[in-house]
């Protein structure tokens, strides 16, 4: 399996963004030089960042020390804009969810777990949050199936 999605050997920690007050996930460095176009990369700090994933806020990444990195200054800034679900195979969340409508999403999920455990996937430095896809496949499968159920 891709160490992408296997245990991290860096802590993940949580930290709240001082613009939304979203809880937020340290990301590795790795991830920062990878997303932060130049030349703001090169004003990357050694101190732990966070990813804040709240779309309507404007804040990329923080550090502890209160530097911030604003999402238009990210190279997926606008795959954000639009929902993408999976950064490593270019899905985004309006085509998983039409997927799912047309009960015809699982061999899309099926695929991205397959190329996952083959480590052909990057999110360590694709996904901004230098998290794993998997997890938001299933909690857009939850949202779906609640939702028809309500």
């Amino acid at each position: 399996m891709s160490s992408c999605c296997s245990n991290h050997a860096t802590k993940i920690i949580t930290g709240m963004c001082p613009q939304c007050g979203e809880s937020c996930k340290s990301v590795e460095h790795k991830t920062l030089y990878h997303q932060v176009k130049f030349p703001e990369n090169q004003a990357v700090f050694q101190e732990t960042y966070y990813f804040c994933p709240a779309k309507d806020c404007s804040v990329g990444y923080f550090s502890s020390t209160g530097h911030i990195i604003a999402k238009q200054s990210l190279r997926t800034y606008q795959e954000i804009e639009d929902d993408k679900l999976c950064y490593c195979f270019d899905i985004n969340t309006e085509q998983y969810l039409s997927a799912l409508t047309a009960n015809n999403a699982e061999p899309i999920k099926n695929f991205v777990i397959q190329k996952t455990k083959s480590g052909d996937c990057a999110c360590e430095i694709k996904n901004p949050s230098g998290q794993c896809c998997l997890a938001n496949f299933k909690m857009l499968e939850k949202n779906n199936l609640s939702s028809k159920s309500a």
